[in-house]
Protein backbone atom coordinates (compact mmCIF):
# COMPACT_ATOMS: atom_id res chain seq x y z
CA UNK A 1 0.00 0.00 0.00
CA UNK A 2 1.24 3.23 -0.61
CA UNK A 3 1.07 6.49 1.60
CA UNK A 4 1.54 9.69 0.98
CA UNK A 5 3.25 10.16 3.98
CA UNK A 6 6.93 12.36 3.32
CA UNK A 7 10.06 12.48 5.04
CA UNK A 8 12.44 14.73 3.34
CA UNK A 9 10.46 13.98 0.21
CA UNK A 10 10.48 10.36 0.12
CA UNK A 11 7.30 8.23 -0.35
CA UNK A 12 7.14 5.12 1.91
CA UNK A 13 5.57 1.97 0.89
CA UNK A 14 3.62 -0.46 3.97
CA UNK A 15 3.92 -3.55 4.79
CA UNK A 16 1.36 -5.40 6.76
CA UNK A 17 2.63 -8.26 8.34
CA UNK A 18 1.23 -10.15 10.98
CA UNK A 19 -0.64 -7.15 11.94
CA UNK A 20 2.47 -4.65 12.13
CA UNK A 21 3.01 -2.08 9.54
CA UNK A 22 6.24 -1.52 7.94
CA UNK A 23 7.27 1.77 6.16
CA UNK A 24 9.84 1.18 3.99
CA UNK A 25 11.02 3.76 1.22
CA UNK A 26 10.05 3.80 -1.95
CA UNK A 27 13.41 4.65 -3.30
CA UNK A 28 14.92 1.00 -1.85
CA UNK A 29 12.52 -1.01 -3.81
CA UNK A 30 13.69 1.18 -6.96
CA UNK A 31 17.46 0.69 -6.15
CA UNK A 32 16.83 -3.23 -5.41
CA UNK A 33 14.75 -3.33 -8.65
CA UNK A 34 17.12 -1.41 -11.10
CA UNK A 35 19.73 -3.30 -9.73
CA UNK A 36 18.21 -6.69 -10.46
CA UNK A 37 17.20 -5.09 -14.24
CA UNK A 38 20.89 -4.35 -14.89
CA UNK A 39 22.42 -7.49 -13.44
CA UNK A 40 19.36 -9.60 -15.68
CA UNK A 41 17.82 -7.61 -18.75
CA UNK A 42 20.36 -4.79 -19.66
CA UNK A 43 23.62 -5.41 -21.82
CA UNK A 44 26.62 -3.09 -22.01
CA UNK A 45 25.76 -1.59 -25.07
CA UNK A 46 22.10 -0.75 -25.33
CA UNK A 47 20.74 2.56 -25.11
CA UNK A 48 17.76 4.71 -24.40
CA UNK A 49 17.16 2.79 -20.82
CA UNK A 50 16.15 6.45 -19.59
CA UNK A 51 12.87 6.03 -22.03
CA UNK A 52 12.40 2.50 -21.72
CA UNK A 53 12.43 3.07 -17.54
CA UNK A 54 10.30 5.32 -17.86
CA UNK A 55 7.51 3.72 -19.98
CA UNK A 56 7.99 0.76 -17.80
CA UNK A 57 7.02 2.52 -14.52
CA UNK A 58 4.48 5.58 -16.17
CA UNK A 59 2.00 2.81 -17.12
CA UNK A 60 1.36 1.41 -13.68
CA UNK A 61 1.59 4.86 -11.63
CA UNK A 62 -1.10 6.04 -14.42
CA UNK A 63 -3.04 3.01 -13.86
CA UNK A 64 -3.22 3.14 -9.57
CA UNK A 65 -3.57 6.77 -9.70
CA UNK A 66 -6.41 6.80 -12.03
CA UNK A 67 -8.16 3.63 -10.31
CA UNK A 68 -7.19 5.56 -6.91
CA UNK A 69 -9.57 8.37 -8.17
CA UNK A 70 -11.98 6.17 -9.77
CA UNK A 71 -11.14 7.46 -13.40
CA UNK A 72 -11.46 11.35 -12.21
CA UNK A 73 -8.65 13.10 -14.63
CA UNK A 74 -8.37 16.42 -12.80
CA UNK A 75 -8.08 15.10 -9.10
CA UNK A 76 -5.47 12.38 -11.12
CA UNK A 77 -3.27 15.26 -12.26
CA UNK A 78 -3.35 17.19 -9.12
CA UNK A 79 -2.24 14.56 -7.38
CA UNK A 80 0.74 13.59 -10.07
CA UNK A 81 1.26 17.59 -9.81
CA UNK A 82 0.72 17.72 -13.16
CA UNK A 83 -1.43 19.23 -16.06
CA UNK A 84 -4.75 17.47 -16.51
CA UNK A 85 -3.86 17.99 -20.63
CA UNK A 86 -0.36 16.16 -19.98
CA UNK A 87 -2.55 13.35 -17.89
CA UNK A 88 -4.62 12.87 -20.84
CA UNK A 89 -1.47 12.46 -23.41
CA UNK A 90 -0.30 10.36 -20.97
CA UNK A 91 -3.03 7.93 -20.89
CA UNK A 92 -4.03 7.89 -24.84
CA UNK A 93 -0.31 7.25 -25.29
CA UNK A 94 -0.56 3.93 -23.14
CA UNK A 95 -3.94 3.36 -23.48
CA UNK A 96 -4.36 3.59 -27.39
CA UNK A 97 -7.50 2.07 -28.65
CA UNK A 98 -9.03 4.36 -25.34
CA UNK A 99 -9.28 7.78 -25.91
CA UNK A 100 -9.37 9.67 -22.27
CA UNK A 101 -10.81 13.64 -23.68
CA UNK A 102 -12.52 14.53 -20.33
Amino acid sequence: MLNNKRNSSCFFVSHIINKEVFNTPLINYITIALKNYFSVVIKKNDNNLYQRFLSEIEKPLFDNIMQYTRGNQTQAALILGINRGTLRKKLNLYYKNKKFNR
